[in-house]
């Protein structure tokens, strides 16, 4: 095998994207350079963990697997800890940061995503908490502490898992969305529907069809005022209403962006030697905040970093939902693509299918005793095509 002459990469971010690229790295280099640069600790932990802790009876620090010091010794890597990357001078190769100026070979970009938060006016800010690191659970770990019921803002992956875990810690739990049924953007309407009737049977309370008029402190209590005039009163308010790419640090570079970082099959972006993986990349329009699609574009980017180009190729992956009180598996097809939904009931579980006007399977949803079928309908899927 042959390497390519960098001997200076640099990965901004210590998410799962930064850690399993410079792991991919190694397996390809034990001499390449390699440093991490985050605002975080740098320790590593499974961020999917955090929304199955309570039912796992994990404290936080449970949840911490390398220290850094550990991690650091593991990969052979560098990892500059509470340090934040100000500017990109792409025109010297060198990244100014809060503490020193940095230069590199080739730089990556893995600095994910942030919470979204919904439009309210600035002194009800600190009554929503977002979960979005293992120092935002902590805070929310404590804030949990000794209470017994919590309102979670939005009805996706993230407000759907935390709301089962919650439960099945023994609290009371009340979910608000604006989407008639929950996983809206990942699951057919009947799929949905029955995800919502199983979760309201463990325990979740749901106000769907409403959005937040005002949020305030009572008393003891946070204060929920719905647009359809329902209030509700809660110890502590949970904001999962999704993610957006975090694109301020590349766009203040001259880097492309979009709706996250652009970047070709390569994971490039427009300027040389950059490159972007994770929740902030927008490959060729598709952005998948999941955890396969990390794995494979970390294993492409580390061979265009130490080897030779390579181009990104995403098989089907399915999406593990986290909510133990009704198992789901989607797989959704890929957007405006034409076909109709065919759904199957089963005893204790639900299948739906896309499928296009010829009958190939095209995406799925699986809950229940469905479930079952993950293996053989995966086998069925066609990968996620590029345009190119």
């Amino acid at each position: 095998m042959i390497l390519n002459s960098a001997n200076r990469i640099i990965i901004i971010g210590s998410g799962i994207a930064g850690f399993t690229l410079a792991r991919e790295i190694r397996k390809l280099s034990k001499t390449v350079s390699v440093t991490i640069i985050t605002k975080d600790q740098g320790y590593f932990y499974s961020k999917p963990l955090l929304s199955t802790a309570l039912a796992n009876k994990k404290d936080p620090s449970d949840l911490i697997s390398s220290s850094v010091k550990e991690i650091s010794s593991q990969l052979d890597i560098n990892i500059l800890s509470n340090t934040n990357v100000e500017f990109i001078d792409h025109k010297n190769n060198t990244l100014i940061t809060s503490k020193k100026n940095i230069s590199y070979d080739k730089l990556v970009l893995a600095i994910g995503a942030n919470q979204i938060r919904i439009p309210i006016e600035d002194s009800s800010k600190d009554l929503l908490l977002t979960v979005n690191n293992l120092e935002d659970y902590i805070k929310f770990r404590n804030a949990i502490t000794g209470k017994k019921n919590v309102t979670i803002l939005g009805a996706g992956l993230i407000g759907c898992e935390f709301a089962n875990d919650l439960v099945i810690a023994g609290f009371s739990v009340n979910i608000i969305d604006l989407a008639n049924y929950p996983l809206s953007r990942l699951l057919p309407e009947e799929a949905g529907k029955y995800l919502q009737n199983k979760l309201a049977d463990a325990g979740i309370k749901w106000y769907l069809n409403n959005s937040v008029k005002s949020v305030n402190h009572v008393n003891d209590k946070v204060c929920i005022s719905l647009t359809n005039g329902t209030v509700l009163h809660s110890d502590v308010v949970l904001s999962a209403i999704g993610l957006k790419p975090i694109t301020d640090l590349a766009k203040a570079s001259g880097i492309s962006t979009g709706q996250g970082i652009h970047v070709n099959r390569k994971l490039q972006t427009n300027i040389p030697n950059v490159f972007a993986l994770g929740d902030c990349a927008e490959v060729e329009n598709i952005i998948l905040p999941y955890i396969m699609p990390i794995m494979h574009s970390a294993k492409a980017l580390a061979m265009t970093l130490v080897v030779q180009d390579t181009l990104l190729n995403y098989p089907a992956m399915p999406v593990m939902v986290k909510t133990p009180s009704i198992p789901t598996i989607v797989s959704p097809p890929a957007k405006d693509l034409g076909g109709f939904w065919r759904i199957i009931n089963f005893e204790d579980g639900l299948e739906a299918r896309f499928e296009s006007s010829n009958g190939a399977l095209q995406g799925f949803a699986l809950l229940g005793s469905a479930t079952s079928k993950r293996a053989d309908l995966t086998k069925q899927l066609p990968g996620i095509l590029f345009k190119s």
